[in-house]
C-alpha cells in the first residue's frame, strides 16, 4: 500500500463525536472515510461492502467474533487495522496482533495522535506483507530446487548419468517442450512414482 493515493478508510466507531474528531484529524485530502457505528454488524460483511484500504476500530472490549473475523480477513484479503480499546489484556493484544491488527492502542482515541498512528500502522503492515511475500517466494524456490534435485538423482540412478548430464537432459527437455525445469522434474517424479 502506498501513501501517495487516496486511502479508503473504514471507521468503526459508536460515538459520533469521537468519529468526527478522527475524521477531522485525518483530513479529507489523503483519506476517504466511511463511518459506521458498530451496531452489531458483522465485521466481514461491512468490510466486504466498503472495500477499505485501512480499518480503524474503536471497541470497548474486543470479543472472539472480532478476532475470528480479523483472522479470516488476514488470510483472504489482508489490510492494516488500527484498533483503539479500553482493554489492555496482554493475551488479547497478542491474539489481535496475530490476527492482523497493525496497531493496538489502549485508552481513548486522541485525535492529535491518530494520523501518526495510522501512518505507522500502514508502514508496519506494508513491511510485514513484503516480508511475508519474500518468505513465500523463498519457500517456493526451495521447493522447486528440491523437486529438481530429486528428479536429477532419479535420472542419475536410472540412466547412469553424471549430475551435470542429468541436469542438461532435464534442461533440454524443458526447452524442447516449452516448460520450466521444475515442470519437467515433476513429470519425471510422477513417472518414477508409477514405475515404483
Amino acid at each position: 500500500m502506498t501513501t501517495d493515493h487516496i486511502i479508503k478508510v473504514l471507521l468503526i466507531e459508536n460515538d459520533n463525536a469521537k468519529a468526527q474528531a478522527v475524521m477531522v484529524a485525518l483530513g479529507k485530502q489523503k483519506y476517504d472515510i466511511t463511518h459506521v457505528s458498530d451496531g452489531g454488524l458483522a465485521l466481514l460483511k461491512v468490510v466486504d461492502m466498503n472495500q477499505p484500504d485501512l480499518i480503524i476500530m474503536d471497541v470497548e472490549s474486543p470479543d472472539r467474533d472480532i478476532v475470528e473475523s480479523l483472522n479470516q480477513m488476514s488470510l483472504i484479503n489482508p489490510k492494516p487495522v488500527v484498533m483503539f480499546s479500553e482493554q489492555g489484556d496482554a493475551a488479547m493484544i497478542q491474539s489481535l496482533v496475530k490476527s492482523g491488527v497493525s496497531a493496538y492502542i489502549v485508552g481513548d482515541v486522541d485525535p492529535a495522535r491518530v494520523k501518526s498512528i495510522v501512518d505507522i500502522a500502514i508502514a508496519r503492515f506494508t513491511e510485514y506483507q513484503q516480508l511475508k511475500n519474500e518468505l513465500l517466494e523463498a519457500k517456493k524456490q526451495l521447493s522447486s530446487q528440491k523437486t529438481i534435485e530429486q528428479a536429477k538423482i532419479w535420472l542419475m540412478e536410472t540412466k547412469h548419468l553424471s549430475e551435470k548430464n542429468a541436469y542438461h537432459r532435464m534442461r533440454k527437455l524443458a526447452m524442447d517442450n516449452g516448460q520450466t525445469i521444475e515442470d519437467v522434474a515433476k513429470s519425471m517424479l510422477s513417472v518414477a512414482a508409477m514405475l515404483n
